[in-house]
């Protein structure tokens, strides 16, 4: 594959200024036609698995906004997503804000709808529970899939309130229970913070899923982490999450539960960078929760950190320049 005028190109920020147009995920055209693109950059506005402090529902839309910030190539590792394949944003997963069930079922098709067009995901929550629905459309039906989770929380918890399965805390059970994910290949980054029970982090670990705490970050440090990580998902097909809650509140306050002695953005990218050449089928960002942080500065680090995920998600797709060359 190789860079042609029929791919999607940003607003050239040096001619039209950042604040003007429509503000699109990092100034890309609105697209429609699923089979028109090779990654699809979608918002999920719903936050109805929200436990406490809502307001996700509101991420895509102040995201999309702070994207405008961003240029076309990243300057740590020279990647130019939009040479590498066609890229636009796909507007916003259908959504009932006081409807659960109902939301989840129209997210599981409007994401089933892109993947019938060839289109790979990347999506802006939202709370996590997002992750679930798209999921389902993605690897229901089909083998069960490894993930990489950026997370303060494992977001395995069984039920809350009288037994409710489906919340912002259950995703990932409901999904291994589900046989989308494969436990033996799920690895998660960065979890800390209190718990209910003492019990709550067993049941992952008895599906064998590969729980970093922060602390055990902070003893294997980067080069340790990516090595765990690339150990446990290997190069088999892979979804990566980013709470932006990993992320120590002191950078990203704007978010429904935040916990303290996270990663800082530089922590966070370095390790997403360490990740180039994993099999990305899609990725997300949940829990940008704009009313918690009026300065928009958790909304720009979740444009930073997503420029990132499709930074990833187009070497995976397009390949890195060295092998589109050898295609060509």
């Amino acid at each position: 594959m190789s860079p042609s005028a029929a791919f999607p190109r940003p607003i050239d920020s040096a001619n039209t200024p950042r604040f003007a147009g429509p503000a699109t995920f990092f100034r890309l055209p609105m697209v429609d036609d699923p089979a028109a693109v090779d990654i699809a950059i979608v918002g999920v506005p719903w936050d109805g698995g929200t436990t406490n402090r809502a307001g996700a529902r509101h991420g895509p839309r102040q995201v999309r906004d702070q994207s405008t910030l961003i240029r076309l190539v990243n300057g740590a590792t020279g990647v130019c997503p939009y040479d590498l394949c066609r890229i636009a944003d796909l507007g916003d997963a259908p959504v009932n804000p006081i409807d659960l069930t109902l939301s989840m079922d129209r997210i599981t098709g409007f994401f089933a709808r892109l993947q019938d067009g060839g289109a790979r995901p990347l999506s802006v929550g939202g709370d996590h529970l997002m992750s679930l629905p798209i999921l389902r459309a993605l690897v229901g039906g089909g083998p069960p899939v490894g993930m990489v989770q950026f997370d303060a929380h494992s977001d395995t918890l069984d039920t809350y309130f009288d037994g409710l399965r489906y919340t912002h805390g259950t995703p990932f059970r409901r999904a291994i229970e589900e046989g989308l994910l494969d436990p033996q290949r799920i690895v998660q980054v960065g979890i800390r913070g209190s718990i209910f029970r003492a019990d709550d982090r067993d049941w992952p670990a008895q599906q064998g899923v590969r729980l970093i705490t922060m602390d055990e970050v902070e003893t294997l440090g980067p080069a340790g982490t990516l090595d765990t990580i690339r150990a446990v998902v290997g190069d088999g097909p892979t979804y990566l999450s980013f709470d932006i809650d990993a992320i120590d509140p002191t950078f990203a306050p704007g978010t429904g539960t935040p916990e303290i002695a996270g990663l800082t953005p530089r922590e966070a990218l370095r390790l997403l960078r360490g990740l180039r050449g994993l099999n990305l089928i899609g990725a997300d960002l949940p829990e940008v929760s704009p009313p918690f942080d009026p300065s928009g500065n958790t909304a720009l680090l979740g444009a930073n950190l997503l420029f990132e995920l499709l930074c990833l998600m187009a070497e995976s797709v397009g390949g890195p320049p060295a092998a589109r060359a050898d295609q060509t």
